[in-house]
């Protein structure tokens, strides 16, 4: 098998209120779609194990990770922020995403697969190093990153996320350390209103004003991350994958289709091709339309497995 397929039983069950875009029919709606693609049965499906501690405070505080397991209630739901709750089942969820996101790392670098999608919830990044926001709780896709850093001793890792919010917890947990590159495409001014003007020699913030379709977002993509890609020469790519910029997602304003997210996929691969053997994580992040969530996903995903 190309690509890794790691899900697992408790992210169904992280459940915010039938009135929260981020709910559990988003994964049962890329699971449908996959059956309905027939690429369910050509990836190899693992189920995520549970991050252990360690793995956690790599990016976040330890006084964190101790407020989040106090806050996991035994019945009904405990806000950590606005947007972000946490029923009984949210602990375990928080804990499986990032473990999957580990696992995808492990099963890449042993080269056992050339490629993982890990279906989780909750997403992760908005979530810093100590403030859970945005639904987000674990930071997914860093826990993956400095993982990669740390345990398979790379020296250069990069994440691109393509998520329409920005990723301001990736960017405040990378923002000290030169190893890890992030390239992030966003609507501006949108939630969570940052980020249109930080900028280093590893952190690449492209700000796209609402009603940016693919022609414009291919436009800048080429030209604002593809040149500091290539000359951070990484070792192995992250995609924090949200598709929440559809057309068909009224979660915010850009006109993006499935051909859009194959071809950031594909440009992704291509990175990854020319300097980290191919190796690539990619994490679920937004997406709240339903249908244009399941379609997107299967096309990136198709794209990742080279079917």
């Amino acid at each position: 098998m190309h690509t890794a397929y790691i899900t697992h039983p408790s992210y169904l069950l992280h459940d915010m209120g039938d009135w929260h875009p981020e709910s559990p029919a988003r994964l049962r709606a890329i699971d449908d779609r996959l059956h309905a693609a027939h690429l369910f049965d050509c990836l190899m499906h693992r189920e995520a194990p549970r991050a252990h501690r360690s793995q956690l405070l790599r990016v976040h505080d330890a006084a964190y990770i101790d407020f989040v397991e106090a806050a996991s209630p035994s019945e009904g739901l405990h806000a950590l922020d606005p947007d972000t709750s946490m029923n009984p089942h949210t602990l375990e969820a928080a804990f499986h995403a990032a473990g999957g996101a580990v696992m995808a790392v492990d099963l890449v670098m042993r080269g056992e697969v050339a490629n993982g999608f890990v279906a989780c919830r909750p997403p992760g990044h908005h979530a810093t190093r100590n403030q859970a926001m945005g639904f987000c709780i674990f930071n997914n896709v860093a826990v993956a990153a400095a993982h990669a850093l740390a345990a398979h001793g790379l020296a250069r890792v990069a994440i691109v996320d393509f998520d329409v919010h920005h990723g301001n917890g990736t960017e405040a947990i990378f923002r000290d350390d030169p190893r890890a590159m992030l390239c992030s495409t966003f609507q501006h001014p949108y939630y969570p209103f940052c980020g249109a003007d930080t900028a280093s020699e590893h952190i690449v913030n492209v700000p796209l004003p609402a009603g940016t379709t693919g022609s414009t977002y291919r436009e800048a993509f080429t030209a604002q991350i593809m040149p500091r890609l290539e000359a951070f020469r990484p070792q192995m790519l992250f995609c924090s994958a949200g598709f929440d910029g559809h057309r068909e997602d009224d979660m915010a304003q850009f006109g993006l289709v499935e051909a859009d997210y194959v071809w950031i996929t594909e440009q992704v691969m291509g990175v990854a091709a020319r300097h980290a053997e191919g190796r690539i994580v990619s994490v679920l992040e937004g997406g709240y339309d339903l249908s244009a969530l399941g379609r997107s996903v299967a096309a990136h995903i198709k794209t990742l497995a080279e079917l």
